[in-house]
């Protein structure tokens, strides 16, 4: 029988201290954060999304955010990579690779478009 994490409690698992200032949860259920993720400022993660990890390879390892990063509904993002400031990552999408600043990421697998703002309306 495994033995249950003290980190995981109302349908949400975050087992990082790397969360920066400013940090929601919108609809916070079903939320999966890496323990070696890393979450800039101003950063909103919406119900049943996923940072994971990558355990092996050329991604191994968690991803980064940066600051002012919206990580929408269902949207898995993992690996070692770089996620840019002001990146929108659209509902069920899919990233697995490094996203430039101010971009909107949508699909699977991920499609980038260039968007400045891509995040202000997430925004206080």
């Amino acid at each position: 029988m495994l033995k249950e994490k003290k980190f995981i409690k109302y349908g949400l698992e975050i087992d990082t201290p790397n969360i920066g200032e400013n940090f929601i949860m919108g609809h916070a259920r079903n939320i999966t954060i890496n323990g070696n993720a890393v979450i800039g400022n101003n950063c909103v993660i919406f119900k049943n999304a996923t940072l994971g990890s990558i355990r092996s390879g050329l991604k191994k390892g968690a991803p980064t955010l940066g600051d002012n990063v919206v990580v929408c509904c269902n949207a898995f993002v993992c690996g070692g990579i770089r996620i840019g400031d002001d990146v929108l990552i659209a509902a069920n999408s899919f990233v697995n690779f490094d996203v430039l600043s101010h971009s909107v990421v949508v699909g699977n697998p991920g499609v980038i478009h260039h968007k400045i703002g891509a995040t202000q309306d997430y925004m206080k």
